[in-house]
């Protein structure tokens, strides 16, 4: 070993000397602060203050992804030290909300796994997870249904909101493509491969399961099927990737909800999220888009569902730039309750990166 080398690492091994003090010197202060919150383990306001401040001061060379997921492991760690958040997903182990959850509470958070996103909503309404995460949209296949109309009625609030960019993976016991006679995979994944599946396994069977993680499990026990699924289900049941990145766009983003039982405080870049019906007239929309053009207020979302009180009905789902307690939204939205039927603030709650 080379002098300058061995210097370079006794630099390396003192500098880890000094964080790891550093570290327990904040996980004690965060201790401290846990015992002044009487109790309250998880701050979403905060904690997205923290990672953007972070990531506003890094001189490099880390990236600001890399702050980011560091940051949210030492919180996960520092919160554990009070009492392990648990996070109900829709599982099995392996899927892609399993991986946003660990990327938005990180890996010292206890995954709940669910069989459905109506359990996942179940479980922190029963008290038996702390939060829930859910995907409410993909930029491929667009808005996951299910979820939008659980909110409608749900008590449960919007206090964060994960944005996975999702690499689409075939993975099998064995090897190569040859001998595959079925595809495994969650609907919205077949659909966002579909190309790349007649391109390179034309005529073979696809067929639609719950999740992407039961589509490993599934593979996992059938040498002549593979699954469609992340990198995280393949370690999960011991899967080979026979081929990677097979999604047909490249940018491929899933947003998910993270849900729990109160309302957030304002971070200082946030989203308000609504849910509103309005008169079945002409110009009813119009109407109920001033408002918010008259106040100076941005909408990044508008999603319409058929309602369940009568044909030809429909709810609207608003997604607002900036949070539910600034005055000029409030007064926004006093003025669209004049135009609605119904109107419910599903959650305010940080931006994500």
């Amino acid at each position: 070993m080379s002098d300058a080398l061995l210097s370079l690492r006794n630099r390396i091994d003192a500098v880890d000397d000094q964080v790891l003090q550093l570290l327990n010197e904040r996980a004690r202060l965060a201790q401290e602060v846990g015992h002044l919150k009487n109790g309250v383990i998880y701050k979403p306001e905060r904690e997205a203050q923290v990672v953007r401040r972070m990531q506003s001061t890094n001189p490099g060379p880390l990236t600001p992804e890399s702050v980011s997921v560091i940051y949210k492991e030492i919180m996960s760690a520092c919160r554990s030290l009070e009492q392990p958040l648990t996070i109900a997903y829709l599982g099995p182990e392996g899927t892609f909300s399993e991986a946003a959850a660990i990327k938005h509470f990180g890996h010292a958070a206890i995954g709940l796994p669910c069989a459905s996103i109506d359990e996942v909503f179940q479980a922190v309404e029963r008290g038996e997870a702390h939060y829930g995460v859910a995907p409410v949209e993909n930029s491929t296949e667009g808005a996951v249904n299910r979820t939008l109309d659980l909110m409608l009625n749900s008590p449960l609030k919007i206090c964060g909101e994960v944005m996975l960019r999702v690499r689409q993976h075939l993975m099998r016991k064995g090897e190569g493509l040859d001998g595959i006679k079925a595809v495994y995979s969650h609907a919205q994944s077949l659909g966002q491969c579909h190309e790349w599946l007649n391109q390179h396994l034309p005529g073979v069977e696809t067929i639609r399961v719950t999740s992407n993680g039961e589509a490993a499990r599934m593979a996992a026990g059938n040498p002549e099927a593979a699954a469609i699924a992340g990198e995280l289900a393949a370690e999960r049941h011991g899967l080979a990737i026979v081929a990677r990145d097979i999604e047909d766009e490249p940018n491929n983003t899933t947003r998910f909800l993270v849900l729990g039982p109160e309302e957030t405080a304002p971070s200082g870049r946030d989203k308000t999220s609504l849910v509103l019906s309005v008169r079945n007239k002409p110009g009813a929309l119009l109407e109920l888009l001033a408002p918010f053009a008259g106040h100076d207020i941005g909408l990044s979302k508008l999603e319409s569902r058929p309602a369940r009180s009568g044909a030809w009905e429909y709810v609207f789902y608003v997604d607002l730039e900036g949070h539910s307690s600034n005055p000029e939204i409030q007064r926004a939205l006093e003025a669209v309750r004049e135009h609605c039927t119904f109107l419910k603030v599903l959650g305010a709650y940080p931006i994500a990166a």
